[in-house]
């Protein structure tokens, strides 16, 4: 998946960047507080991406 696209969908699932690191981005879910770290790679693994929606409990993204 495009990076471009899972930020699309982070955005869209009340996510919000709080910092931007040398290889990862640090994504906070503001409806429940959790957090994770996004690569800044710009293709992403699916599997990845499984991970980091389960990580801010927010449906899986299906785009590709």
């Amino acid at each position: 998946m495009k990076r471009m696209l899972l930020i699309k969908h982070l955005t869209a699932n009340n996510c919000v960047l709080l910092r931007e690191g040398k290889k990862h981005s640090l994504y906070k879910n503001m409806s429940n507080g959790k957090f994770t770290a996004v690569p800044r790679h710009p293709d992403i693994q699916e599997i990845t991406v499984k991970k980091i929606c389960n990580q801010l409990d927010i449906p899986i993204s299906k785009i590709n």
